[in-house]
């Protein structure tokens, strides 16, 4: 077979061709296609616009030069922003060596980002000893040394926490603070900071910034105004919102929207 890694549609994918198959994806803003698992190992990485992975343990978001790995076996949904461009990797962490079992958010490299992009115009059935073997074995290596960064929400599995873990996933400016909603729950505030922070690892301030930033990026991709965005993520200071969001994600609100809209202008 001679055609390129894209020719085969991976939702008709029964087993990998290769221990690292790769192909391009392009399906905007959609869920796609619904909750399921691999039986291999998963690395997408958005070379335009930015990804979510769920799974029913987190939230993992990946800006620009990053990229959410999902182990084997792992159920999980992927989000894709409007006019987003994936590059997907297939491994088969057994036989190459990468045996992460958890979610995580990595770091894309310039060197790795050559490769993937190279990658993914090889033949599906590569000679593994010849040229497109040894790209092969060159991009598991650095995909093996990427380090971690990127947004991560912890999602609890308390059922006292979730509604208004969903409401602030879904509506940050409307959800209540913890001490109104544990009044309406009827716990204190110090037994659902507690409960928080064993259920998410993150104290409740954080884990809500982390929300407010994760609902704000769809709308920077708009181009709504940022005052009007860190208003609907439940600020009252713009400078605030700036500072939270230069913190986890190295860019301005400004630069994140002005990036998004050069890639993809909007028709006038």
């Amino acid at each position: 077979m001679n055609g390129h890694i894209p020719i085969i549609r991976r939702g008709y994918l029964r087993a990998l061709p290769r221990p690292l198959y790769g192909h391009i994806d392009s399906q905007p803003n959609m869920i796609i296609p619904g909750p399921h698992r691999h039986a291999w190992a998963q690395l997408s990485y958005a070379i335009q616009g930015h990804l979510q992975v769920w799974t029913p343990q987190a939230r993992f978001i990946a800006l620009s030069q990053r990229a959410v790995w999902i182990p084997a076996g792992m159920r999980h949904r992927v989000y894709e922003s409007p006019h987003t461009q994936i590059r997907s990797l297939y491994v088969d962490g057994a036989a190459l060596g990468l045996d992460w079992t958890d979610c995580r958010v990595l770091v894309i490299s310039p060197l790795l980002q050559e490769l993937i992009r190279s990658f993914s115009t090889i033949p599906i059935e590569y000679d593994p000893e010849g040229p497109d073997g040894r790209l092969a074995r060159v991009l598991v290596d650095q995909i093996a040394v990427s380090p971690e960064a990127g947004l991560v929400l912890p999602w609890p599995s308390d059922k006292r926490l979730l509604p208004l873990c969903r409401q602030l996933h879904r509506a940050p400016d409307t959800a209540p603070n913890l001490a109104d909603y544990g009044r309406q729950i009827g716990l204190s505030e110090k037994t659902l900071t507690r409960l928080f922070l064993q259920q998410t690892g993150l104290g409740f301030r954080l884990w809500r910034q982390r929300a407010r930033l994760v609902h704000a990026l769809p709308l920077l991709e708009r181009g709504e105004r940022i005052t009007d965005v860190a208003l609907a993520c439940g600020y009252d200071s713009l400078s605030s919102f700036i500072a939270a969001f230069r913190e986890h994600t190295g860019q301005t609100p400004r630069e994140f929207s002005l990036r998004s809209l050069q890639a993809n202008p909007r028709a006038d």
